[in-house]
């Protein structure tokens, strides 16, 4: 890890009126936070049509007192401060636009395994929400004993979904709305401590701040980033998790949603969503697990008739090779092994697809045909 990216990162994300899209950019256009500080100056040339009060904003002293003082707490608590820089960075939360610069990581996990799903309903769960996580969850782990389980801590469903998984051996993450100098909510602490042998808590708030509401709607952006789909098991007709799913839809993500009686009031949110085509109906792991492609065996493709097309590049070699090798696979999987950058993995997936050598299944993964 690169202490200076760190810093930067950290600073740059305390810079008033970039926002994360903006500072997202910045970092994308020069390379580095750590660059782009180096080079405030040359900002102007650099991009065109930066606007004087970004650069101005980047001349913030305090900005790296505070960024210091975060780092040197997370250095003496164990934690991991990711930067877009980092290897270890979700890669799917990577490719959205409003992605963190920096995020705060306590725990034991690789947010980039092949399947991650979020998991997310009401405060207020009802025996029949937490009766299908139990199921669903159980059953899940037997199909994809790999997969990583995304909520948020809270009460209700999030809560039940990071237990259901911890009794299934399943790892879990919990993305907070506040610094890891805390857990909220309290009552929550003895599970939080527990997931971070397989999984852990996840943040971009630093230390000092309050569980405040915007921060939950901020942090529902991370939950959906980090995850291949999206499940909202109860809600009702507003809430965070009617939030999560708009988001999932955003990031092209699946969208699940648990049906429920009419006149349920934690099944009008996930009814409203089956009706408006905004998610896909669920009843159990066996047919997530079809939609998503998941229960595909990994054949192994032992020839593609490289010979009808000798105009291969080295990348589109590169990622016939890994799905020759480990069989379908997402595209964020294929950013992680093949390590290139996943704009640049999208256009290379569609110009094989276009010559015939690879199709996308149902669920988003890519197939290499034989």
């Amino acid at each position: 890890m690169n202490r200076e990216e760190q810093i930067c990162s950290i600073a740059l994300s305390l810079c008033e009126g970039i926002g994360h899209i903006g500072a997202k950019r910045l970092v994308e256009s020069v390379g580095s936070a750590t660059e782009l500080f180096a080079r405030r100056k040359e900002l102007p040339m650099l991009i065109p049509d930066l606007r004087p009060s970004v650069v101005k904003a980047l001349d913030n002293k305090e900005a790296f007192c505070r960024a210091e003082e975060e780092l040197r707490f997370a250095e003496a608590h164990g934690i991991r401060c990711l930067t877009l820089k980092d290897e270890a960075y979700p890669s799917r939360l990577r490719e959205c636009e409003d992605a963190p610069i920096v995020l705060f990581f306590q725990g034991h996990t690789d947010f980039n395994q092949l399947h991650v799903v979020a998991m997310v309903g009401t405060r207020h769960a009802t025996d029949y929400g937490k009766e299908f996580c139990t199921e669903f969850i159980h059953d899940l782990a037997t199909y994809c004993p790999d997969a990583l389980i995304v909520s948020g801590l809270a009460y209700g469903i999030d809560i039940h979904s990071h237990r259901e998984a911890q009794r299934n051996n399943l790892a879990t993450v919990a993305v907070l709305a506040h610094g890891l100098d805390r857990i909220y909510p309290y009552v929550h602490r003895h599970t939080a401590q527990e997931i971070q042998t397989k999984g852990g808590l996840l943040t971009e708030f630093l230390t000092q701040t309050n569980p405040d509401r915007q921060n939950f709607v901020q942090r529902n952006r991370i939950v959906a980033g980090l995850s291949d789909a999206v499940i909202v098991v109860e809600s009702g007709a507003k809430g965070g998790s009617l939030i999560t799913a708009g988001l999932a839809n955003d990031y092209n993500r699946e969208c699940f949603a648990v049906p429920g009686k009419r006149n349920d009031t934690f099944s009008i949110g996930c009814n409203q969503l089956i009706r408006d085509h905004k998610a896909q109906i669920l009843l159990n792991a066996e047919e997530f697990v079809k939609a998503m492609n998941w229960d595909t065996p990994k054949a192994r493709v032992t020839n593609v008739q490289r010979n009808l097309f000798l105009d291969f590049t080295p990348e589109e070699e590169r990622i016939i090779q890994i799905l020759n090798q480990r069989g379908d696979l997402h595209i964020n999987a294929l950013v992680v092994e093949s390590g290139i950058p996943v704009n640049r993995m999208s256009a290379l997936l569609f110009e094989l697809e276009m010559k015939g050598v690879i199709r996308t299944n149902v669920g988003g993964s890519y197939h290499l045909l034989g």
